[in-house]
């Protein structure tokens, strides 16, 4: 990154990833300036939680900002100068988009859009973008590359994720800007988000309540542990995507372009059944869960693995924490944040 000097924007800095990872920059030196809506899709209380171990902190400094409130973010890109942007915000959640689509309209179309504008006219090096692996959506075919199609998401949560891809690689083949593409498999770990199935399968069981078990245990998730994910941020975020001289717009690879653009899988390339999954965080939490099991949902899909070798070969890196290792941790930050 050129500009060392100046302060890295993480979005979202409140949330689970941009928690840990603005946690990880400052533990490097870099001056970090947070921004988050702190909005209610989960308990506030949990993001003021994570806020206050950050706020303490030299180098950095918070501000409650909404990505969709253009005014206040084309402010924010004119009065600070930044390196790199780690755009992590969002709305998140699969289901969720289900009900109301248009927060997603909100904060991932036009909320992304106001981050590249910002990004154009701030003169900043390098943006890296949360994606995610539902960009994938129809695709049965195992594991999921970079370079396969992503044209056929089963919920507009994913549809979101793959326009964001869209609309960044144009501002990088328009304006010059590097853009980096990161597709998420099912983060976990201290810290995490309550809507998602492993944080809602602890406070359930050791509650003695029942767990409702999706597509009768048979789906399979690429789990990936958070400290992981956060390594391969850090990694990618050293080096600013570059125009790939190998692109051939006859047989155009989607994962690059002669634009300085790429996406990478953030994965742990080791799918697990839901049953399986269940059995280990049992294991970790020394209970046993009563099962619910229900037809799968609108918008999931049967299974998620990652092929993480264009990430290996930019970064020498592979996510590779075991589930048992990361699911005890994240029981013990569980059973000390809850008092349980």
């Amino acid at each position: 990154m050129k500009k060392a000097s100046k302060r890295i924007l993480v979005t979202g800095a409140a949330g689970f990833i941009g928690f840990h990872l603005t946690q990880a920059l400052l533990k490097r030196g870099h001056p970090v300036l947070g921004i988050d809506n702190l909005n209610a899709y989960y308990d506030p209380a949990l993001k003021q939680a994570r806020l206050s171990l950050l706020n303490p902190q030299s180098g950095f400094e918070f501000r409650k900002l909404d990505l969709a409130d253009r005014a206040r973010m084309q402010q924010l890109f004119a009065q600070e100068p930044f390196s790199a942007v780690a755009h992590i915000g969002a709305q998140a959640g699969v289901r969720h988009s289900l009900n109301d689509p248009l927060a997603y309209v909100d904060s991932n179309l036009s909320g992304f859009a106001h981050v590249l504008e910002g990004c154009r006219h701030g003169d900043v090096d390098h943006l890296l973008f949360a994606s995610s692996s539902s960009v994938y959506g129809a695709n049965a075919r195992l594991p999921w590359s970079v370079n396969d199609n992503v044209d056929h998401p089963v919920s507009l949560y994913a549809a979101s994720k793959k326009a964001n891809e869209l609309m960044a690689h144009s501002y990088a083949h328009l304006y010059g800007l590097p853009c980096t593409g990161l597709r998420f498999f099912t983060v976990y770990g201290p810290w995490g988000r309550p809507d998602m199935a492993y944080y809602k399968f602890t406070r359930a069981i050791l509650a003695g309540e029942p767990i409702e078990v999706y597509d009768e245990g048979r789906m399979q998730r690429d789990f990936t542990y958070v400290d992981d994910v956060i390594h391969a941020i850090l990694s990618l975020l050293e080096t600013s995507a570059q125009p790939d001289p190998q692109w051939d717009p006859m047989a155009p690879r989607p994962d690059s372009s002669k634009a300085p653009y790429r996406i990478y899988n953030i994965g742990n390339h080791s799918p697990v059944g839901l049953g399986d999954f269940i059995a280990t965080l049992e294991s970790a939490l020394g209970a046993k869960a009563t099962k619910i099991a229900l037809p799968m949902q609108p918008g999931d899909v049967p299974a998620t693995y990652a092929d993480v070798d264009s990430l290996q070969q930019a970064t020498g890196f592979a996510p590779s924490t075991p589930l048992a290792d990361g699911l005890a941790r994240f029981v013990a930050w569980y059973r000390q944040y809850h008092g349980v």
